[in-house]
């Protein structure tokens, strides 16, 4: 067999994550629709960031609108372009079109009630003070099960129906990539719901525990544990293993891709297991450097 005809599978594998490819269609165009008014939000929400002093649990009423717009989105586009992995026949079948919806409707509603909360100084997770807020943060759930368990059905196309010419490694790192990712998020996700908010333990007998002095970025506590850190590494599974796939198949002979994916499979669930662990003893991640 040629080289040319030993590449090509990879060099299809890249084009399905090429940024500049073909435009989305059908299915996958509703979830690229369904992420660019989260985007949108982005920038306002910035200028707000700046602009509005009023805090929540120590830091700005608007950092969470803008983890989650930024999130969520990231969420919608990954699996716009993960479902050209998908046989068309499947990818664009009259089924994908109504989760493709339930996907868009579900990522709208959480953005939209997190930022209208922040516009009004309040929490959106875990303010069940009255019945109104109690039945919108049960909402709140229902749509971020759909988000994860419509992952799920994705992965599993992947693996049961890949597109024509998938390379073997992105087949089984988008696949099991969200299917993991969104078994895992769903468990740690789950528990911290129940929890009624994501430290565990506090610096003090006097001094509840704040988000403020929180590590850059992600904002995880430097004092307790934090279940935000498991759900974290679980989400992005969705994203990672992906990734490790597509550079597999352009990297790696063919028959190391499997175990390259079985080592970054097992070396995810790892972190999301030991950060989950860590969490619950009440220490914060890496320490309290």
């Amino acid at each position: 067999m040629s080289r040319a005809a030993v590449s090509a599978p990879a060099a299809r594998a890249a084009d399905a994550l090429r940024p500049g490819a073909d435009r989305p269609a059908g299915p996958a165009r509703l979830l690229v629709q369904g992420a660019l008014p989260m985007l949108a939000l982005v920038p306002l929400c910035l200028i707000a960031l700046a602009a509005d002093e009023r805090t929540l649990n120590g830091v700005s009423v608007w950092a969470k609108p803008l983890k989650f717009q930024l999130s969520v989105a990231l969420h919608l586009l990954t699996l716009a372009v993960l479902l050209r992995c998908v046989a068309p026949a499947w990818a664009k079948g009259r089924a994908m079109r109504p989760l493709a919806l339930a996907l868009v409707g579900a990522g709208l509603f959480e953005i939209a009630y997190i930022t209208a909360k922040a516009a009004a100084g309040e929490a959106s997770h875990f303010n069940v003070d009255d019945p109104f807020h109690a039945a919108m943060y049960s909402l709140m759930g229902v749509g971020a099960v759909t988000l994860v368990a419509g992952a799920a059905v994705i992965g599993w196309l992947i693996l049961r129906r890949p597109a024509d010419g998938l390379g073997p490694g992105l087949r089984l790192g988008a696949g099991w990539g969200l299917i993991l990712g969104a078994g895992a998020t769903l468990i740690v996700a789950g528990y911290l719901s129940s929890q009624g908010g994501h430290w565990v333990g506090a610096p003090g007998a006097d001094v509840p525990p704040t988000d403020a002095g929180g590590r850059p970025i992600v904002g995880w506590s430097r004092e307790v544990g934090d279940l935000r850190a498991p759900h974290f590494f679980a989400t992005h599974m969705m994203q990672v293993l992906p990734l490790v796939g597509w550079a597999a198949d352009r990297l790696a002979p063919r028959r190391a891709r499997p175990h390259i994916i079985a080592l970054a499979a097992a070396t995810g669930l790892a972190l999301v297991a030991g950060t989950f662990a860590q969490a619950l003893a009440g220490a914060p991640f890496l320490g309290r450097l």
